[in-house]
């Protein structure tokens, strides 16, 4: 993939990379659509439950039922709406979720787009799905949808900042934003990757990317108890499945990310295990992720949103500072 991308342009390399992004954009559907099975059944057995059982062997076509009754279901738009901006709201919250996995590598060769600043490009770009958010809130019409969607774009802004801080130490430590530079400077062992000395780092970074997925304990936009549902209360049919996707992509942008970041991206635990594919071993902790995500969402309860901004402001933002400090210090001091 890699050579493709550096070749000169042509419409036959053209096609091919465009063939490439189809065949992506398929895996992270079928990613989605069984993210959310296997999600329902973990929950379920860690709170005693079934989950899915009814449709197909283990329930396995039950997500698929959903996503095509959203997809056969009258779409609605209100009255006095603003129709064009409610429209767009979708789209505008989904297309940065799946830009950014472009940046993300998975093996040595296998990978879309090596940018030098690809961590920047990602921050940038997961950013906009803030816009379609407060617009969906704004362009309903409904005081429900509004709040919620000026909850949601506080929340995301705020905790948008100490995510960025906490990968700051990193890049010291690589002097790159290059993704691909960052998982080469992690070792084949697993005390070489960046979560020992950037342990500080990654807590911020896990508390705060669960806040941008607006996940459990974070899911205050879609707090159904104050909000009615939300920012997307006045969607229905494949506009809220658009909000739905966005939201799972998204589960699978952060947790590449950290798999990335911290977790030694395809490089094995110990040397002795290099025989094994890297593509394997990224998909093990990418795994992990995911689960982490769902074991989250099971165990905690939602926390007020007093103690959510509280918890960015005067906790992680500081943190998060200190922790560049500290590695700028180190870096000077072990550079002699």
């Amino acid at each position: 993939m890699n050579e493709l991308i550096q070749q000169t342009f042509t419409w036959q390399n053209g096609l091919i990379f465009l063939g490439w992004g189809i065949v992506f954009l398929f895996i992270v559907l079928g990613f989605v659509t069984y993210a959310i099975y296997f999600e329902r059944k973990v929950i379920g057995w860690m709170q005693y439950r079934h989950g899915p059982t009814r449709l197909g062997p283990f329930g396995m076509f039950q997500t698929i039922a959903d996503i095509f009754k959203l997809l056969i279901k009258e779409d609605t738009i209100p009255k006095k709406a603003d129709r064009a901006l409610f429209i767009l709201a979708p789209v505008i919250a989904y297309v940065p979720a799946f830009a950014v996995l472009a940046t993300i590598p998975y093996t040595s060769t296998l990978g879309f787009a090596d940018l030098n600043v690809g961590l920047l490009y990602y921050a940038a770009l997961s950013s906009i799905s803030t816009i379609g958010i407060v617009l969906a809130g704004w362009a309903s019409n409904n005081k429900y949808s509004l709040l919620g969607g000026m909850r949601s774009a506080a929340q995301m802004i705020s905790y948008e900042i100490p995510l960025v801080l906490s990968v700051v130490g990193i890049i010291m430590m690589n002097g790159s934003l290059s993704l691909r530079t960052i998982v080469e400077g992690q070792g084949s062992n697993f005390w070489e990757w960046n979560l020992f000395p950037q342990i500080v780092g990654f807590m911020v970074f896990v508390i705060a990317a669960v806040s941008e997925l607006n996940r459990t304990p974070f899911d205050l936009p879609e707090a159904e108890s104050e909000l009615v549902a939300g920012y997307h209360v006045e969607y229905s049919g494949f506009r809220f499945a658009f909000f739905m996707l966005a939201e799972y992509v998204y589960v699978f942008a952060i947790s590449a990310l950290t798999t990335v970041l911290f977790l030694g991206g395809w490089h094995p635990p110990l040397a002795a295990l290099d025989v094994i594919p890297g593509l394997l071993w990224f998909v093990l902790k990418f795994s992990f992720c995911v689960f982490f995500l769902f074991w989250l969402r099971a165990t905690l309860p939602r926390i007020r949103v007093d103690q959510l901004m509280s918890l960015g402001w005067k906790v992680l933002l500081p943190i998060a500072l200190a922790n560049i400090f500290v590695t700028a210090v180190c870096l000077e001091i072990f550079s002699k």
